[in-house]
C-alpha cells in the first residue's frame, strides 16, 4: 500500500502539489500491479475534500484528529504517520516536497530507521526501487536506491502534473485519535498570521511572473515593480534576500526554500540567479532577465536578457505598455 500526507489550503482543500503527489502515487501504483492508494490528512476532511480525494484516486482518507494535531508540529504529525502506516502496513509514504512535507517525512524517516529520498522526480524500477531525485538546488539530478520499507521520499512541486484518475475510488474515511507525546510538541506553530490578499493571484498558478531582488536597492525600491505587475496581471516574486532584509514578505518568495513556479513568463529584474533561486523559476517556460550584470547567471541563462539598471528600465517599459493600451 502507498501513503500520501495530503496538506490543505485555507479553504481545506488539497493543496496543488498534493493532487501532484498523488498523481505520482497513481503511477507507481500501477507500475507495481495497481496496490492501493491511501491519504493521510491531518484535521478535519470535509466532504469536498472527500470528493477531491475520491477524484484522485484515493481509496482510504485516514484523519488524525486529536489535541495533538491542533497546530503544526513536524514530530507529531510524524507520530500520527507511523500510527497510519503501522495499521495499514504501507510500503511507500511520501509527500510533496513542502516545507511541512520534508519535515514530517524527516522525522519518519528517522523513527523508522531508514534513509529519505527528498525531491524526487521520477521513478526507474521497482526491484531494486530507484528514484531520481533533484540535488544542488535543482542543478543536477542524481539517481537512489531505497532499499529499505517503509520506502520514504518526497516528490518535487511540478515533477508531474496532477490528473485526476480515470475512475474515481471510494475515498472512504477512516479517522484516528492517536495520543501525542509531550516530546513531540516541543517545536510547534504557537501563531499564524495570514497574507495579505494576493489580487494578481497565485504564484504557483500564474501564466505570468514579475521578480524582483536586491536590485531593487531598497524598501521603497519596489514601486516600479509592482506597476509593472499590476498592468501584466502578475504577481510580484522575490528573492531570499529581499525577505531577509525585510523588504518584502516571505510568502512572495521564489526558490528553494520559497514557491517554486512554473509560468509561462517570468521577468526577474535585479536577481542574479543564484542556485536557490533557480531551483525556484528553472521550470519557466521563457525569462527575461533585467540587470545591470551581463555574466549574472540569471543573464547567461534567460531566454532574453535587457542589460541595464530595472530603476531605468521597467519604467519605460510600463510607460510603452500604457502608451500600447492607450491607443
Amino acid at each position: 500500500m502507498i501513503l500520501v500526507l495530503v496538506e490543505k489550503d485555507l479553504a481545506g482543500d488539497a493543496v496543488e502539489v498534493s493532487l501532484e503527489t498523488l498523481t505520482f502515487a497513481r503511477s507507481l501504483s500501477d507500475a507495481g500491479g495497481g496496490v492501493p492508494v491511501d491519504a493521510v490528512v491531518v484535521g478535519d476532511v470535509s466532504p469536498a475534500l472527500q470528493s477531491q480525494l475520491a477524484a484522485y484516486g484515493v481509496r482510504d482518507v485516514h484523519a488524525l484528529g486529536g489535541p495533538g494535531f491542533a497546530a503544526f508540529a513536524g514530530a507529531a504529525w510524524a507520530s500520527g504517520l507511523e500510527t497510519v502506516l503501522a495499521a495499514t502496513r504501507s510500503v511507500v509514504v511520501m509527500a510533496a516536497g513542502t516545507p511541512r512535507g520534508g519535515e514530517v517525512l524527516a522525522h519518519l524517516a528517522a523513527r523508522s530507521g531508514v534513509a529519505m529520498a527528498a525531491n524526487v522526480v521520477a521513478f526507474d524500477g521497482l526491484a531494486p526501487f530507484v528514484v531520481r531525485r533533484q540535488v544542488v538546488g535543482g542543478q543536477a539530478v542524481e539517481e537512489m536506491q531505497l532499499s529499505s520499507r517503509p520506502t520514504v521520499f518526497t516528490v518535487a512541486g511540478h515533477a508531474v502534473e496532477a490528473a485526476p484518475a480515470v475512475a474515481p475510488a471510494a475515498a472512504t474515511l477512516v479517522e484516528h485519535a492517536p495520543e501525542v507525546a509531550e516530546a513531540d510538541l516541543v517545536a510547534r506553530v504557537v501563531s499564524t498570521e495570514e497574507p495579505a490578499p494576493d489580487l494578481s493571484g497565485s504564484l504557483k498558478s500564474a501564466r505570468v511572473v514579475v521578480g524582483a531582488g536586491r536590485g531593487a536597492g531598497s524598501e521603497g525600491g519596489f514601486d516600479d515593480l509592482l506597476e509593472l505587475a499590476d498592468l501584466l496581471g502578475a504577481p510580484l516574486g522575490v528573492s531570499r534576500v529581499v525577505t531577509s532584509l525585510g523588504w518584502r514578505p516571505h510568502h512572495e518568495q521564489v526558490g528553494q526554500t520559497g514557491s517554486r513556479i512554473s509560468p509561462d513568463l517570468y521577468i526577474p529584474c535585479g536577481i542574479s540567479g543564484a542556485i536557490q533561486h533557480w531551483a525556484g523559476c528553472s521550470s519557466a517556460k521563457a525569462i527575461l532577465a533585467i540587470n545591470t550584470d551581463p555574466d549574472a547567471p540569471m543573464v547567461t541563462k534567460a531566454t532574453h536578457a535587457v542589460i541595464g539598471d530595472l530603476h531605468e528600465v521597467v519604467p519605460a517599459i510600463n510607460a510603452e505598455i500604457r502608451r500600447r493600451r492607450a491607443g
